[in-house]
């Protein structure tokens, strides 16, 4: 079992399946030592958990519930993508956008739920610079979508 899988089960985490995508695009690209993910959502079986946009009929608490779902899936296009985990030397940069009622500005606490996962499984790889943008539609009524750069080892 590699560190990263190790980690993931102390944690209680089992990857989902990697999501289809829903359109005309690939979930990652690699080019050098760079994977670029899609945007991903909350979805789990192919359902999303939630719609709805934040402060109107999502929480806070729901909010970062599908922030870090999010991030489930992309670790999980990740694995399929590089193969292994293990290979992630950092992550780099996420974007998270928020599906935000008028007045909602707490956009960076609803992302907290994806980047206190990448930490929580990597430790200090998993720190990242970031973006996190409120917006007033997302694909699907989503309240989250979310992108990656990160770094492995070739």
């Amino acid at each position: 079992m590699s560190t990263i899988e190790q980690r993931l089960a102390e944690l209680g985490i089992v990857l989902p399946e990697p999501p289809p995508p829903v359109a005309k695009y690939i979930p990652a690209v690699t080019t050098g030592n760079l994977v670029y993910t899609s945007g991903a959502d909350c979805r789990i079986d192919g359902t999303l958990m939630y719609r709805g946009k934040l402060g109107d009929e999502i929480t806070m608490e729901m909010g970062q519930a599908a922030a870090r779902q999010t991030a489930l899936n992309l670790l999980a296009i990740l694995r399929q993508h590089l193969g292994d985990l293990d290979r992630i030397e950092r992550m780099v940069k996420m974007l998270g956008f928020v599906n935000s009622a008028p007045g909602f500005n707490e956009q960076p606490a609803v992302i907290n739920g994806a980047s206190e996962l990448f930490i929580d499984v990597f430790g200090e790889c998993g720190r990242h610079a970031r973006s996190a943008v409120g917006t007033n539609e997302l694909p699907f009524d989503t309240p989250v979508e979310i992108e990656l750069i990160v770094a492995f080892r070739v």
